[in-house]
């Protein structure tokens, strides 16, 4: 590997860190938050009892919580902890990076103030959620989290909630961190060896174009807040349906985010909801 290809793997690999980072940062103190501060007994009344209706709400919840793809992981796994069931919690990681308000504003001024393209990626985004949460919940019959640390000590001081939530933040950052950084390197090393230009040659099908568009997105594991204005680059090479597979499947899954699902989550679970979503997302974008 010359030097020149090493500095662009070092100028990637360092690029997606520190536009994963505050997300992260921002995730894990949300964690914290609901570890010490949202109750079981809270979670319970706020959750519809319907399934369906359980999943619509968590599919809307990323509307007021700012989490990326990665930040969004470790909130999703505090409330299934807390209670959330499985279908809710995965349709919120599905989501949550796509309607948060900063990702459909900056969709909206990569596409030309076009409404169109923001309606478009915030409802299909939701559509596949709905789909992926009825499948897992005729599929999962047992917790697919590694650890189920269920245990919710009681605090009798504002000082010691402030001091566990921190605590929690701080350990949960390490826990995924390490993640983030190895997801984010074999990111860089596939985009440096990889040309995008080799990908585009190869979809000029219908079906293709969309596979194509996936397989970018997933390789080159952008931060949602900043995949519009990539997406809307290929507008002369690609359709919109294809565009579209691409802004809905990178923030679902892409090579980063994939690492940190296999850290919270096991493996055959992280397999079969890869495989659904892959699958939901290509079907929908190819009927819309």
């Amino acid at each position: 590997m010359s030097m020149d290809t090493l500095l662009q793997l070092n100028t990637i690999f360092i690029s997606i860190i520190i536009e994963a980072l505050p997300f992260i940062l921002i995730g894990v103190i949300v964690s914290g938050i609901i570890q010490v501060y949202i109750s079981e007994e809270m979670i319970a009344k706020l959750m519809p009892k319907n399934n369906i209706l359980a999943i619509l709400l968590a599919s809307v919840m990323g509307a007021v919580i700012p989490a990326c793809e990665c930040g969004i992981i470790p909130i999703a796994r505090r409330l299934i902890i807390k209670g959330v069931p499985i279908p809710a919690a995965v349709a919120f990681i599905i989501t949550g990076p796509i309607i948060n308000p900063i990702v459909l504003f900056s969709t909206y001024i990569a596409f030309g103030n076009s409404w169109s393209m923001v309606l478009h990626r915030g409802l299909l985004a939701i559509l596949v959620s709905v789909i992926i949460g009825i499948f897992l919940k005729f599929t999962v019959r047992e917790s697919p989290l590694k650890t189920t640390d269920s245990h919710t000590p009681h605090y009798h001081s504002f000082s010691e909630k402030i001091s566990a939530m921190l605590k929690h933040s701080i350990d949960e950052f390490f826990s995924v961190g390490k993640y983030l950084v190895a997801g984010s390197f074999i990111a860089a090393l596939v985009q440096t060896t990889i040309k995008t230009s080799t990908l585009v040659s190869i979809g000029d099908g219908n079906i293709s174009s969309h596979v194509v568009m996936m397989g970018l997105a997933y390789v080159l594991s952008l931060c949602s807040q900043a995949d519009a204005f990539i997406a809307a680059s290929f507008r002369g090479s690609f359709s919109t349906s294809s565009i579209l597979a691409f802004l809905l499947f990178g923030p679902m899954l892409d090579i980063k985010n994939t690492m940190m699902l296999l850290s919270t989550f096991k493996g055959r679970f992280v397999a079969v909801l890869c495989a659904a979503i892959t699958i939901t997302v290509l079907l929908v974008t190819l009927v819309f």
